[in-house]
């Protein structure tokens, strides 16, 4: 059984359609990368999911379990995380208190105060952020923030995090340091589902890649599969993909 699965899924604004008839599955423990130009339905995918958006039509369950008309706090709690687009953390807060709101109220079950404060320590550690833990979240640079939001996700013990354009805006050096984020979050067993356009993370991080374009699923295979898919070319890459690039 796949840890998720969607059927059919639809969704439309007003009378544009934004993600039409869907299918997917992800398998427990993979990564599974998504692809697509701007406007392809990437992100709507990402909050249907995650409910901050209902499906017009089809269904999506998690674990065996229907979760289309749940709560996102419903959706958290049994273990799905997410990061986004565009950055939101608590700015005026600490690093340290960023990531101990998601351990103290981002998970199903109660945990004790000293428990949130120790794993928040630790997660701040995993991502790199120790040294910050003290600093206000709108003064650390991009890519910190980005991290931050990674720790405060896994701060709810997600099984499943759904990573929406991680390296967006990032130097080749800070995109490096993510992939290997990404991979080590991999390794401790977390499913992944990446939105992004740097092409080298995909391709090297992904070991599957499914591809969107006005809102509908066009492809669906390994990175050299879709690296070499002639539609896909035409309508995203524009030439052949280098996987360094």
């Amino acid at each position: 059984m796949p840890m998720l699965e969607g059927r059919g899924v639809t969704r439309y604004f007003g009378g544009l359609a934004a993600v039409i008839n869907v299918d997917f599955q992800v398998e427990q423990g993979e990564v599974l990368g998504l692809i697509g130009p701007n406007g392809a339905g990437k992100t709507t995918l990402f909050n249907l999911i995650s409910a901050a958006l209902t499906p017009r039509a089809g269904s999506i369950t998690f674990k065996g379990r229907e979760i289309t008309n749940l709560k996102p706090y419903q959706i958290c709690r049994m273990g799905v995380a997410r990061t986004f687009q565009t950055v939101k953390v608590f700015s005026n807060m600490s690093a340290f208190n960023n990531v101990l709101l998601g351990a103290s109220f981002g998970r199903g079950n109660r945990i004790a105060s000293t428990d949130a404060a120790k794993e928040a320590g630790e997660l701040l550690e995993f991502v790199g952020l120790a040294q910050a833990e003290a600093i206000p979240a709108k003064d650390l640079t991009l890519a910190n923030q980005k991290r931050l939001e990674v720790a405060r996700a896994l701060a709810t013990r997600p099984e499943l995090l759904l990573l929406d354009e991680m390296m967006e805006g990032l130097n080749s050096t800070e995109v490096s340091r993510a992939m290997e984020l990404v991979k080590s979050i991999q390794r401790r067993g977390i499913t992944v589902i990446m939105i992004e356009h740097v092409m080298k993370a995909i391709m090297n991080v992904c070991g599957r890649i499914m591809v969107l374009h006005h809102g509908a699923k066009i492809a669906e295979g390994t990175p050299q599969e879709i690296s070499s898919d002639k539609t896909v070319i035409e309508v995203y890459f524009g030439e052949h993909v280098d996987a360094e690039n």
